[in-house]
């Protein structure tokens, strides 16, 4: 839900109250190098172009080229579901002019997914915050027998391995929801993995497997044009995109999973350094325009400091890591 402008502005001004705090700066706001930036800054994604954190990356760095008054150019260096990207973004210098714009599928699932991601998430990079999540919504096609969720869950229940669901391949988030719902619900269906999600929603949108969990963005005009039905969001309330969608954890007792995309910078930047990003970030986040065009692409706005984001981090690094341990997905 976008926020009015006022309301922002007052929470961002706690927040950076907060991350200052948690910096350890005695008095005042911490304050980055006069000179920083005086150059041009990179903004790295792991992913290739046209995901949500590709799109997300290139409004937030247009917004920040125009806040530090120095370019901001975004390249994608995609493969290995994001490791490679992210493994070489890590070897550059921690000064701040290098950031990581990535998701919590490459920095909290593929470390336990992956034998060697070629990466630390917790001891390579640093929190800044993050920019939103994207909920995931349990889809189905408008030829399947069940109507809502209650019905759906009645009759995977019923029928413990009789249906299938697509996924764009083991390990992912859309694959590991439907492992999350088993082992918190009991439910059991069959996980039919394709290379990637095109091919998956191609055959959902056939008939052919007619479950599958998919992110909002890539379903809500098929959700809105009756191509699929939504029976449920994977986020700990309904989204404000389909407000007559139940939560999941409406009827599924914790169980919440969502794709974030967050800003990070590199361990060892210095402290003052990214204080200064996440007060750039946070400002350029209360422009009603910038709200308008995220929320537009099914994204729920959020304001974590960077303490805040630590924490997240963490939680889902445990959450994950034990989803795909109990899935049994390994990638070599």
């Amino acid at each position: 839900m976008i926020q009015s402008r006022q309301n922002f502005s007052l929470q961002a001004l706690r927040l950076l109250a907060a991350l200052t705090l948690g910096l350890g700066v005695q008095t005042g706001f911490a304050q980055a190098p006069s000179n920083y930036p005086t150059r041009q800054l990179t903004m790295v994604v792991p992913n290739a172009t046209g995901g949500t954190n590709d799109i997300v990356g290139r409004i937030i760095a247009l917004e920040l080229a125009e806040e530090f008054k120095q370019s901001v150019v975004l390249v994608n260096r995609p493969g290995a579901g994001g490791n490679i990207g992210t493994a070489q973004t890590k070897t550059a210098a921690p000064d701040g002019y290098t950031l990581l714009m990535t998701v919590n599928s490459v920095q909290a699932i593929n470390p336990a997914l992956y034998k060697n991601v070629g990466f630390d998430p917790v001891k390579d990079f640093i929190p800044i915050t993050i920019i939103g999540s994207v909920p995931n919504v349990l889809v189905v096609h408008p030829s399947f027998a069940a109507k809502t969720l209650t019905e759906f869950l009645a009759l995977i229940k019923a029928n413990p391995g009789k249906y299938q669901y697509a996924s764009a391949g083991n390990g992912t988030l859309n694959h590991l929801l439907g492992v999350m719902m088993d082992q918190m619900g009991g439910y059991k269906m069959e996980h039919i993995p394709y290379k990637g999600v095109a091919p998956a929603m191609a055959d959902v949108l056939g008939g052919q497997v007619p479950i599958a969990f998919a992110s909002l963005p890539s379903a809500l005009s098929n959700i809105r044009q009756g191509q699929l039905r939504a029976l449920g969001v994977s986020t700990p309330k309904r989204s404000p995109s389909l407000p007559d969608v139940p939560a999941m954890i409406e009827q599924i007792p914790g169980f919440s999973g969502e794709l974030w995309v967050g800003l990070f910078a590199l361990a060892g930047t210095p402290p003052e350094v990214v204080a200064k990003v996440y007060k750039a970030t946070a400002t350029v986040m209360q422009k009603p325009a910038v709200q308008k065009k995220l929320t537009d692409l099914g994204l729920e706005l959020a304001f974590d400091t960077p303490a805040q984001f630590k924490v997240r981090l963490d939680q889902d690094i445990v959450k994950w890591g034990a989803i795909v341990k109990a899935s049994g997905a390994k990638v070599d």
